[in-house]
């Protein structure tokens, strides 16, 4: 009889990435879910004996999931698949129930060993045929920049000894005309600071930007153990220092799942002391169409907001599309 297996990721391209690396000979049924509301309405119809859970999902994440899973003791073994590498991570998903952890991208092999480790392989069934799926070019960019996200993160957490809270990154096109209103959506109406860094490789060019509410400074201090007064100086030492590990470890991230290298420019202080509004002098006349990657870093039971904008120019994305096209199998 078929094992019912449940696949639960915001991400269809990951979707197709899960359901391809199990097993072929895996006799199973498999479901897919789109948000954690979605994947615990399928495991209480009795579609999930065995449930991929993604943590970074919009409506419920999977936090959420294996909290209801254990309260309403749902009768599903899961196993959690996510790009958030933090070991505080894991260690919150196995206190809450999850059988095991395996991180982004998608190792078959791996997934192979933790069947097996579980025995809930079982005896082989048939061929599983393959499933049709439908992914478009942003849906993969989105789940590359899920999986560098987490790496940026958990580096920002092992510097900072805490958590990372990790919403998941946004994914879009945006008109040269919409990215004012797109950055001032950033911290509106909140003092920040703003670094800016370019970007080039394989021909493939842009410009990361983060902006860090000038409330964190003192909390950052205090985690990074600065000594003395927090003053100008000191506020822009722990800006860059921010700021190189999570532009720094993002793109490398993303470079890396493409097979290429970033050259990085020197990063360039946009705005101290100022509001976001000030901040739009940026010249954006160069930006006609552009790729948008927004992404969200919260540090938790912390005054700590950074916000991270990777932009790619409207002549780099056919090259980006045709490498992202290679990640499919």
């Amino acid at each position: 009889m078929p094992t019912p297996v449940l696949i639960c990721d915001d991400s269809s391209f990951a979707q197709k990435q899960m359901a391809r690396a199990l097993p072929d000979d895996w006799d199973v049924t498999l479901s897919f879910a789109a948000n954690g509301a979605e994947g615990l309405d399928a495991l209480r119809a009795g579609k999930g004996d065995i449930l991929f859970l993604d943590l970074n999902m919009p409506v419920l994440d999977g936090y959420q999931v294996l909290e209801t899973i254990r309260r309403e003791d749902l009768n599903t073994m899961v196993i959690v698949v996510s790009g958030d590498i933090q070991p505080e991570a894991r260690t919150r998903v196995l206190a809450l129930g999850a059988l095991d952890f395996i991180k982004k991208p998608i190792d078959a092999d791996k997934i192979g060993e933790i069947l097996d480790k579980y025995g809930i392989r079982g005896a082989p069934g048939q061929t599983q045929p393959d499933i049709d799926f439908k992914v478009d070019a942003l849906d993969r960019i989105q789940e590359i920049a899920n999986v560098a996200m987490g790496r940026a993160g958990d580096l920002l957490a092992r510097l900072l000894g805490a958590f990372v809270k990790l919403p998941g990154p946004k994914v879009r096109m945006i008109e040269g005309r919409d990215l004012h209103m797109r950055l001032s959506a950033i911290e509106a109406s909140t003092a920040v600071s703003a670094v800016c860094q370019g970007f080039i490789g394989a021909g493939i060019a842009g410009e990361a930007m983060l902006t860090f509410s000038e409330s964190s400074f003192a909390d950052i201090a205090t985690l990074m153990r600065h000594e003395g007064e927090i003053d100008d100086n000191a506020e822009l030492e722990l800006l860059m220092d921010i700021s190189n590990i999570l532009i720094g470890a993002c793109l490398k991230g993303v470079a890396d799942q493409l097979d290429i290298s970033f050259s990085q420019g020197h990063p360039i202080i946009l705005g101290r002391h100022v509001n976001i509004s000030e901040l739009l002098d940026y010249d954006t006349s160069r930006w006609n169409r552009t790729l948008a990657i927004e992404i969200e870093y919260r540090i938790e039971n912390r005054n700590i907001d950074c916000d991270l904008m990777l932009l790619f120019s409207e002549d780099s994305l056919d090259a980006l599309h045709e490498r992202t096209s290679f990640l499919d199998f």
